[in-house]
């Protein structure tokens, strides 16, 4: 099991990318960093969880996998297979994952 040692806000341009199917991918503004460390001190990672509350290693059944975390400059644009801010925001809009949890 693992805890939340710190959390942090995310910068704008950081995406989480997520693989639908075979050849569709789907990015997700990262909104927070959150350090996690073994329960016996053993070993950390950071994973940003994403605007729909995805992140890498949840431990649930999702239908998409996790690629990678990329960033792009806010004036450079999102990327080409970014969720439009307004549908990321409504509740059928793509995969969801458990919110993070307390630890």
């Amino acid at each position: 099991m693992k805890r939340i040692v710190e959390i942090v806000p995310a910068r704008p341009g950081w995406y989480a990318r997520w693989r639908l199917g075979p050849d569709a991918t789907r990015c997700y503004p990262v909104t927070l960093w959150a350090l996690l460390e073994e329960n016996d001190g053993g070993g950390r990672e950071v994973v940003g969880v994403d605007c729909v509350g995805q992140w890498p290693g949840a431990d649930d059944d999702a239908d998409a996998d996790f690629v990678r975390y990329l960033f792009q400059t806010p004036d450079s644009g999102a990327p080409e297979d970014a969720e439009p801010p307004s549908a990321a925001e409504e509740p059928d809009s793509g995969p969801r994952r458990a919110a993070v949890p307390a630890a």
